[in-house]
């Protein structure tokens, strides 16, 4: 006689012929904790399975290993194999299919979120125009001979740069010494030899010491609130 679909047995034996692989008493515990079975009852729903014949074990030592028996299941021959495999292959190529098509609504979506909302098309184009107005009054106020930069602050700039241009000045000479030392006695052309150092002048790199220090003495002599 078959055991209640409700009953401990039932819930039990479905569990098995599932998992279809060797358990213990605490794997099947552990797995049916929802269905609120103590221990005690799947062990004595387990062996009046095995009793019955609805279930296979087997003893090691004191711990019994409860199996499905395989008789209840059909085995496919070669062919039905072979048919099998056909359709993993297929069914395998349908879920890279959803995959790729997943990824593509992903990306798609990603790409819609990372758009601008028309609110926000609205805002930013408020912005912008207060941005060109802002320009558009300082270019009037360039054009109208108006001076933007502060007296204090251009004056900061011209200290900064001059003493910048004095360090530059300085270890230009300091090289020149050096330089002019190493090749005065050296057999090596000095074009050669810088070339093998890789060395580089002001020169190579397009910049001129004399053009920066015009540029602050341009400066100096420009008149006042220009």
């Amino acid at each position: 006689m078959a055991p209640k679909s409700d009953s401990a047995e039932a819930i039990v034996l479905n569990f098995v012929n599932e998992q279809n692989k060797p358990v213990n008493t605490q794997n099947v515990a552990d797995a049916l904790q929802k269905f609120n079975l103590k221990k005690a009852a799947i062990q004595k729903a387990l062996d009046n399975l095995a009793d019955g014949g609805r279930i296979s074990f087997k003893e090691y030592g004191k711990q019994k290993i409860y199996l499905a028996r395989q008789d209840q299941f059909q085995i496919p021959n070669n062919e039905e194999l072979n048919q099998m495999k056909e359709q993993n292959a297929d069914m395998q190529k349908q879920l890279e299919d959803q995959r790729k098509a997943i990824s593509e609504v992903e990306a798609e979506i990603k790409s819609l979120q990372s758009n601008l909302t028309l609110e926000q098309i609205f805002e930013r184009e408020v912005n912008l125009r207060l941005e060109v107005q802002e320009m558009e009054e300082k270019l009037t106020k360039l054009r109208g001979g108006v001076t933007l930069v502060k007296p204090e602050e251009r004056k900061a700039v011209e200290g900064m740069l001059s003493e910048i241009i004095g360090h530059w000045r300085k270890r230009k000479r300091m090289f020149k010494d050096l330089w002019d030392t190493l090749t005065e006695n050296s057999p090596k052309d000095p074009k050669q030899f810088k070339e093998e150092l890789g060395i580089e002048y002001d020169e190579d790199v397009g910049v001129s010491l004399q053009s920066y220090n015009d540029l602050i003495q341009h400066g100096k002599k420009r008149p006042r609130g220009q």
